[in-house]
């Protein structure tokens, strides 16, 4: 008798790790409204495709996003290229966009953290130490968040030496909250950065002075492939979703037009500060992913 009841868990394990890779609970966490662009095939797919739950928290009100508003300015009627007439309409703007974006995705929930999008930098150190962003107000949150929703795994960006430093403190806030995590369902933060199929995919071990960002040694790379041919001849991919996910973003325009619009593949990293032992899910996800939808045999 004792020993039906370690064959009992072990299946009960692995229908936990079955059920959680077919219908995953998942918080994508970014710095501005677009950002989650790079991870618009992987959420796509979560949501339409596995059946899954993807919400987000999004820690800035994108008033700063004016650099390269030319043409959306023509398109709203407004001079977004004015930095007083941006701050002024840019954060509302923003949140319809990224609203809209949201349903293409299947967004359940958009979280508004609310800070202020001031300027470029490549130094988050304004914004963690609590200079320039309410960082206690947000800490909150992020606990609420986890501790309410049950997530399976977080998304945040790669905070490589060249993010903009509202970039690298959107995934400190998120690393953190995890390593603060207290329940007995610890998420499993990914790091995702978009790639073109010719290229090498960045370099990144850890970012300097925040020991929490290091990846794990050896864990291996997990890959969506967005630009996977299907239907007709291989006349589509999932590019389009990127594609419609982009159009949304009006009042933007060169980082949707130079990178996203490029990318072919969506590269994830496991931090370190995960259990070795949830890379197994991880990579059960993402093979799920590569099954699903117009990827699956008959399709």
């Amino acid at each position: 008798m004792k020993k039906i009841f370690p064959i009992l868990a072990l299946v009960a394990s692995l229908i936990s790790i079955s059920l959680c890779a077919q219908s995953p609970k998942v918080l994508v966490v970014t710095a501005h409204p677009d950002d989650e662009t790079g991870f618009s095939v992987t959420m796509f797919k979560i949501t339409h495709e596995l059946k899954g739950i993807v919400d987000m928290a999004v820690m800035t009100d994108g008033g700063g996003g004016f650099a390269d508003s030319q043409l959306g300015a023509m398109y709203y009627g407004l001079n977004l290229t004015d930095s007083v007439v941006a701050r002024t309409h840019l954060p509302m703007l923003r949140k319809q966009e990224i609203l809209n974006a949201g349903k293409i995705m299947g967004v359940r929930n958009i979280y508004f953290m609310e800070q202020p999008d001031d300027w470029y930098t490549t130094d988050p150190t304004p914004y963690i130490s609590g200079k320039n962003w309410e960082i206690p107000y947000v800490e909150r949150r992020m606990d609420r968040l986890l501790a309410d929703r049950d997530y399976d795994f977080v998304i945040t960006m790669l905070p490589h030496a060249g993010q903009h430093g509202h970039h690298k403190t959107a995934v400190l806030m998120a690393l953190r909250a995890v390593q603060r995590y207290k329940g007995a369902h610890k998420p499993i933060i990914i790091a995702g950065s978009p790639s073109s199929a010719s290229a090498k995919p960045i370099e990144f071990n850890v970012l300097d002075g925040f020991p929490e960002t290091k990846i794990m040694p050896n864990a291996p790379f997990f890959t969506l492939n967005r630009a996977f041919k299907f239907k007709e001849n291989d006349k589509v991919s999932y590019k389009i979703v990127a594609d419609w996910v982009i159009s949304e973003y009006k009042s933007q325009g060169a980082i949707q037009e130079g990178a996203i619009h490029k990318t072919d593949l969506e590269v994830y990293r496991y931090f370190d500060l995960n259990d070795s032992k949830g890379i197994s899910k991880v990579q059960q996800l993402f093979d799920a992913l590569a099954k699903s939808g117009f990827a699956a045999p008959g399709n």
